[in-house]
């Protein structure tokens, strides 16, 4: 949890800095792209702390005595949150995993 927060928190100085012109992100032109940005940064922190939330909860199910309850709310547990890591990747790249991004100039990318 301490990892989303403190995600949150850089992503929101990141924020700040970039709109105040002390930094300057990369490919940064506008108030949209400023927002983009730090959508970017927010998920990525978010998407690490659920990582970190799956590996926790395993880690923890394997330490005391598995049962077949605790087995099952984890597997519950992982599903949920690999949902929620599989939409926050889409959310932050802006399209699907397995299609290709079209690189500048490069017109055989929409023919697959």
């Amino acid at each position: 949890m301490g990892v989303i927060v403190a995600g949150t928190l850089f992503a929101l100085g990141k924020l700040v800095a970039s709109a105040a012109g002390v930094m300057r992100t990369e490919h940064v032109a506008g108030k949209r792209d400023l927002i983009s940005a730090f959508r970017k940064t927010l998920g990525r922190s978010i998407l690490t702390g659920l990582e970190l939330l799956v590996a926790a909860d395993i880690i923890r199910t394997v330490a005391i005595e598995p049962t077949m309850e605790s087995v099952l709310v984890l597997g519950l547990i992982v599903i949920i949150r690999t949902f929620l890591s599989f939409s926050l990747e889409v959310e932050i790249e802006g399209h699907w995993p397995w299609q290709k991004v079209a690189a500048p100039g490069d017109r055989d990318a929409d023919s697959d």
